[in-house]
């Protein structure tokens, strides 16, 4: 049975549950799943695919997110491997609304070594009881659109595609 790892970095949870979509969708196909957070895997070898994502906050990974692909580089260079980004909110398709940016500059040479099978970008979550003083400044001054624009049926669809990668 293939045992795969999704790990995710979250700062208030839509990122989470993302990842626990991706998790549920691999389970239903018979795939033997983790869902941890990124700051709780200890290693990756153990794993035969990860899939890896991260809440994207001004064009930049969650640190725990972005330590795992960094620290893990050559171990996940030997595996199929999965990144994915939540972050934009609002109508427009994420990569629209980002301007064409689909993963973060700062960690693209690690990418490219990994090669990953895909990278994807989803939109992401903004609630603004979960969000700081400072935080609800920023999101004032960028005018980003408060709510949930998660769209569930990209990400089933994107990991169904993952499912059936792994598919012996």
């Amino acid at each position: 049975m293939t045992n795969v790892l999704v790990a995710y970095g979250t700062k208030h949870g839509a990122t989470a549950s993302i990842a626990e979509e991706i998790g549920k969708t691999l389970s239903a196909v018979g795939l033997a799943v983790t869902v941890l957070p990124a700051d709780e895997v200890a290693d990756t070898s153990g794993y035969d695919a990860v899939v890896l994502g991260s809440a994207v906050y001004v064009g930049q990974w969650r640190k725990e997110a972005a330590a795992l692909l960094q620290r893990e580089e050559q171990a996940l260079a030997s595996r199929p491997v999965w990144l994915f980004s939540s972050g934009p909110t609002g109508e427009e398709e994420p990569s629209q609304a980002t301007k064409g940016w689909r993963f973060p500059e700062k960690l693209q040479p690690v990418a490219d070594r990994i090669q990953p099978r895909d990278i994807a970008l989803f939109h992401g979550a903004i609630d603004w009881a979960k969000l700081g003083l400072i935080e609800k400044f920023l999101m004032k001054n960028v005018k980003a659109p408060i709510g949930d624009y998660r769209d569930w049926d990209a990400i089933r669809a994107w990991a169904r595609g993952i499912a059936a990668a792994l598919q012996p």
